[in-house]
């Protein structure tokens, strides 16, 4: 039993390293993340640091996998998925997926607004689709600013400049699928003067 333990907790540095590296991830973004210093990270990713239960609760918050998938727990056979959702500055953020790479699947419900906020958009790597649950969607797309209803979908690449939140005071869930290495669903938006340019004769 000892040495299953052992064998375990040695596997978790590498486990670590995967899942930090399959997201694109800097120690020191990780870090800001989860508390945890840049040393630290690296002492458990090499293995000369034992992981504990204080460390690894927050690099599983992080990576959005669950604490028996960070250390590789053996099944229990209980079929069911338990997720937990994220509060982060007001936007609360369920997981739907389990695996630490490919394309990310989440439910998001953003917090209304009775004042206009000012967007900051942002750009990184990859891609994302979204589709409006409930509420009305306010998307900065580029030169884009767009409204989206119930029903409304939209996918773009990432590295464009973008933000998104709730278009009013209403808050508003949508669901929307990621993928860091450029994975795409059906629909793309593109800008108006390339969508309605001529094609080449």
């Amino acid at each position: 039993m000892s040495d299953d333990f052992d064998h375990t907790l040695d596997a978790v540095g590498p486990r670590l390293r995967e899942l930090r590296r399959r997201r694109e991830t800097t120690l020191a973004e990780l870090s800001a993340a989860t508390g945890v210093s840049v040393s630290t990270l690296s002492r458990l990713e090499s293995g000369t640091r034992r992981p504990t239960l204080e460390l690894l609760l927050p690099l599983a918050k992080a990576h959005g996998v669950t604490l028996d998938e960070l250390v590789d727990a053996p099944p229990t056979g209980d079929p069911r998925i338990h997720m937990r959702p994220v509060t982060r500055h007001g936007m609360t953020m369920l997981p739907l997926t389990r695996r630490a790479g490919g394309i990310q699947a989440y439910k998001l419900i953003l917090p209304g607004s009775r004042e206009p906020r000012t967007p900051d958009p942002q750009t990184h790597e990859g891609y994302e689709w979204m589709y409006v649950l409930n509420g009305r969607l306010r998307v900065v797309l580029g030169e884009h600013d767009l409204v989206m209803e119930p029903g409304e979908a939209a996918e773009f690449d990432t590295r464009l400049p973008h933000w998104f939140g709730a278009a009013g005071a209403e808050p508003v869930e949508i669901l929307s699928l990621f993928g860091r290495q450029g994975e795409r669903a059906h629909l793309r938006a593109r800008p108006k003067a390339a969508a309605d340019a001529p094609a080449d004769s």
